[in-house]
């Protein structure tokens, strides 16, 4: 189902993001969480893309399982970095034959290892260039895009604490209008901890005219290592004094951890729906747990009963 037509059947949409495990057993277990939330009947489920595209088979294989053997809508990802225009037609052109209707369209990271990655040859050097390509993309007998006639449905992030390579915080609400005046359909935001910088976000976003549904990234607290992984995937991310004082207070214990974190998400994004979230967009850690504690906490009992 194409995004456009999810924010019109549903008032808010709750969707999930798995990343693509390296093994067949990581598959294997993966699959299973995917099929536990499935029974949240969730809007979407997305799937990651590894840097300079090093998960692309791995995204692919994923993407397609979601595709034929749930009832999930998949959106996969797609990065820029380290691809010619042909290797990204390549990638997606399957994605419209299987009937896939949304793509989540990436600037991406450098391959691990190559920080100073020369991006020269790459055919895209900017995410809003990507969208316009897949904006523009039709399959090989010229037609529309075999999922769905409009073409595919587009997703872009969007940064409520900032964007780590662009300072000038004028400048980076420019550039997201860019990728919005592209074709971008939709923006999922970076993980965030305080709402406060999400709807100082979302009134900058409005003030730029960026009229497009905004989804909120929750990421909840499961542990202090996954703490620790947060700050570094997530750079620039700032955890409140009030939420690190709740952990320090757990004297290291996991399980107590665990329950703040929960708590802390939970709290977030019942403060998000009363005040009229388009989307909340759960990052998994390829876990269902918490995310399923969080619903409960919520008394949602799936996303369609949000209307």
């Amino acid at each position: 189902m194409h995004i456009d037509d999810l924010f019109k059947l549903r008032t808010t949409t709750f969707s999930f993001e798995f990343f693509p495990p390296k093994t067949d057993a990581g598959a294997e277990k993966l699959f299973a969480t995917v099929q536990e939330l499935e029974t949240l009947r969730p809007s979407f489920v997305s799937v990651t893309y590894g840097a300079g595209g090093s998960t692309r088979d791995l995204t692919r294989k994923l993407v397609l399982r979601i595709m034929y053997e749930t009832n999930l809508e998949v959106t996969p990802h797609l990065t820029c970095i380290g691809h010619t225009e042909a290797e990204i037609y390549d990638l997606i052109e399957p994605y419209a034959q299987a009937g896939v209707s949304n793509i989540f369209a990436l600037a991406g990271d450098p391959p691990a290892g190559q920080p100073d990655y020369d991006r020269t040859h790459d055919a895209f050097q900017h995410a809003c260039d990507l969208v316009r390509f897949l904006r523009d993309f039709r399959d090989r007998t010229g037609g529309q895009t075999i999922a769905d006639p409009r073409g595919f449905g587009i997703g872009v992030a969007g940064f409520p604490e900032g964007h780590p390579g662009t300072p000038n915080r004028l400048r980076e609400i420019d550039f997201l209008k860019e990728k919005v005046d592209a074709g971008a359909n939709y923006i999922i935001t970076q993980l965030f901890f305080d709402n406060r910088d999400f709807y100082d976000f979302r009134e900058r976003c409005e003030l730029a005219g960026i009229s497009v549904p905004i989804i909120a990234g929750i990421m909840p607290i499961t542990s202090e290592g996954n703490l620790r992984r947060m700050s570094e995937l997530a750079l620039g991310a700032r955890f409140p004094a009030r939420l690190l004082r709740a952990i320090n207070r757990c004297g290291g214990d996991p399980d107590a951890v665990r329950r703040v974190g929960t708590h802390w998400a939970s709290e977030q994004c019942r403060d998000l729906l009363d005040n009229q979230i388009r989307g909340v967009h759960f990052y998994t850690l390829n876990s269902s747990s918490a995310t399923r504690e969080i619903y409960a906490n919520l008394g949602v009992k799936d996303s369609l009963s949000l209307g």
